[in-house]
């Protein structure tokens, strides 16, 4: 029986045609491909249909005293476990100690304390949050990290009347899901905070 032969480069060719005729077809105008790119990096980012040109920041959310707290992230150098640190003595009750990070000596501020909330104890839960903004750097007490993630900036509230007497300062505001934002550089430039810092 003989073996019909296949014409491989009309296949080929056909292929081709066909191929053409789908892209030309349904190639769509550069500003329909921007807004479908855009659609799409918003459904990749899980954000459907978020404005691209509203102001957002980034965020580490932490719990302190069972309160969602966060803080900009552009403040935040690193994260790390409590393990050894050194108490300080003749100093204020909210300076933790002094922590040792990759030769660097970093006081720890209890956060808590300096806002005068209720105490929970140290565990081994407990991580500390490197704040820096390029002169400063210390770290925050939080009682565990939440998340990392992105917020509108429009979102944050002022802060609420039961955030009074120091905490308030320290406050940029509140989110929809009762988030408190703290106000890193201000923590950070804060001379109560910078002169026991030094000490």
């Amino acid at each position: 029986m003989s073996e019909k032969q296949i014409d491989w480069s009309e296949i080929h060719r056909r292929l081709e045609s066909t191929g053409a005729a789908i892209a030309k077809g349904s190639s769509p105008d550069p500003e329909a491909r921007r807004k479908i790119l855009k659609e799409r990096a918003n459904l990749l980012a899980g954000h459907p249909g978020e404005d691209p040109d509203r102001e957002t920041m980034e965020v580490v959310g932490f719990m302190l005293a069972n309160e969602r707290y966060a803080i900009e992230s552009s403040y935040v150098r690193e994260v790390y476990p409590l393990t050894d640190y050194t108490p300080l003595p003749c100093t204020p009750s909210f300076v933790l100690g002094l922590f040792n990070v990759r030769a660097q000596v970093i006081s720890i501020i209890d956060i808590k304390r300096f806002f005068e909330m209720p105490q929970k104890g140290i565990s081994e839960l407990n991580k500390v949050i490197i704040l820096s903004d390029g002169k400063m750097v210390f770290g925050l007490l939080a009682d565990a990290i939440l998340d990392v993630r992105t917020i509108a900036v429009e979102e944050i509230q002022p802060s609420i009347p039961t955030f009074t007497g120091i905490r308030e300062r320290f406050l940029r505001g509140v989110t929809g899901d009762r988030t408190v934002i703290l106000d890193a550089a201000r923590l950070l430039g804060d001379k109560e905070i910078i002169v026991y810092e030094e000490a």
